[in-house]
């Protein structure tokens, strides 16, 4: 299909959907049309070439406004582009706007809306990233991770998610609030479709298709009592039906010590936002959400002590971690605690997602089953640090396994 084709079927998509699921910040429908048919008129430069892509409104664009969902950055204009997004044009992607993200990529609920049930949660922080490729808007798009705001808005909304190891993917031109967290992610309908966007984004060549039987641990997690029934027994079924499929799986435990990361992570998260937004914090204290103020006031509270304390378990837990991933292709434990919770006053609990984001190991998001209210249900894969690209080759295979 021609980019102006795919460009023009995903701005149809938009001007049908948009009004109700609210993904996008910004959009200029002539500029994107424009872009696409030039790219019509060259060589392809990659397997991406004339794709539409939507960036999450905390990575800067030069040639569009980025706002980070914030009053005190209304009609702000970069003059540049982030590295991520500069990536994807010589790439020959076309930059289809800018998806919404919550304040500061932080917890203040956005407008956007799931868009399987308009009264549910599409998670966040990279709310409109994951709503426009699941209600098909756009067919890739990048959003942001510091606890869990990839993995769990991939869940929520039923995409494939894929939260890189950290530093896969350049951070500059990024809005960052934790700088040993925050975690550049991508989302797309399958994983064979990720894995030629990570390609681009991080230089890392492509996986060979997985024909092997892998070794998967079962990893439940100190948090599994936060998983409701279905959850548990979705993932209980998936498992199953890998073993079915030739797969060796070992009921993993993580690192001794790590229970104290699914609790702590504010620690290190609260520390380094506050610092982050200190300038924010500052000068426009009335123009900060309601929602965020007080975190920020937290933030405030945490010592270097504490900070440090919490870094250092992450450290020690991340060395044994990689030694035990050794033994392991990929983990497979819960994306979420559930199916996107019925309201727009949260975007969800992270708790099965910040402690990956302390080890800075890649994960994978993948829809699989349904809640009985009919919201998608999903599994995580996790995989060794800088495994990306093979952790993607394998996500394929257990989408095929699990259809």
């Amino acid at each position: 299909m021609k980019s102006e084709q795919l460009v023009s079927a995903c701005l149809e998509r938009i001007a049908e959907r948009e009004r109700e699921v609210h993904a996008w910040a910004y959009l200029d429908a002539e500029r994107a049309l424009a872009e696409a048919r030039q790219r019509d008129r060259e060589a392809p430069r990659s397997a991406l070439h004339g794709v539409p892509v939507g960036i999450k409104d905390v990575i800067d664009t030069a040639d569009m406004p980025t706002e980070y969902n914030s009053p005190i950055y209304r009609g702000h204009q970069p003059k540049w582009d982030a590295a991520c997004v500069t990536l994807l044009r010589r790439a020959g992607c076309v930059i289809l706007g800018k998806t919404v993200t919550t304040e500061f990529a932080n917890n203040h609920p956005a407008q956007t809306r799931n868009p399987h049930n308009l009264g549910h949660t599409p998670g966040g922080s990279s709310s409109g990233s994951a709503a426009a490729v699941a209600d098909r808007m756009v067919p890739l798009a990048l959003g942001t991770q510091t606890g869990g705001s990839v993995i769990r808005p991939g869940a929520y909304c039923g995409v494939v998610a894929c939260k890189p190891s950290f530093g896969s993917i350049n951070r500059a031109g990024l809005k960052f609030v934790s700088e040993s967290l925050d975690t550049i992610g991508v989302f797309a309908g399958s994983a064979g479709e990720l894995a030629p966007l990570l390609h681009v984004l991080t230089g890392r060549p492509l996986a060979r298709e997985q024909n092997s039987k892998p070794r998967i641990g079962f990893c439940r997690t100190p948090s599994w009592r936060d998983a409701d029934g279905e959850t548990q027994a979705n993932l209980d079924r998936a498992a199953k039906q890998l073993a079915k499929a030739g797969a060796r799986i070992v009921d993993f435990e993580l690192p001794k010590g790590s229970e104290a990361l699914f609790d702590r992570h504010y620690s290190v998260m609260g520390y380094e936002v506050v610092r982050a937004l200190a300038y924010e914090y500052t000068r426009f204290p009335e123009q900060i959400s309601s929602t965020l103020r007080p975190r920020l006031e937290k933030g405030w509270q945490v010592t270097r002590e504490e900070y440090d304390e919490v870094r250092g378990i992450a450290r020690d837990c991340r060395r044994q971690l990689a030694d035990q991933l050794r033994e392991f292709d990929f983990l497979l434990t819960p994306s979420a605690p559930g199916a996107a919770p019925a309201s727009l006053a949260s975007t969800g609990d992270p708790v099965f997602n910040r402690a990956w984001t302390l080890f800075g190991v890649p994960c994978v998001t993948v829809p699989f089953g349904k809640a009985a209210n009919g919201l998608p249900l999903a599994v995580q894969l996790v995989g060794a640090m800088d495994q990306d690209m093979k952790l993607l080759a394998w996500a394929h295979w257990l989408e095929c396994q699990l259809r």
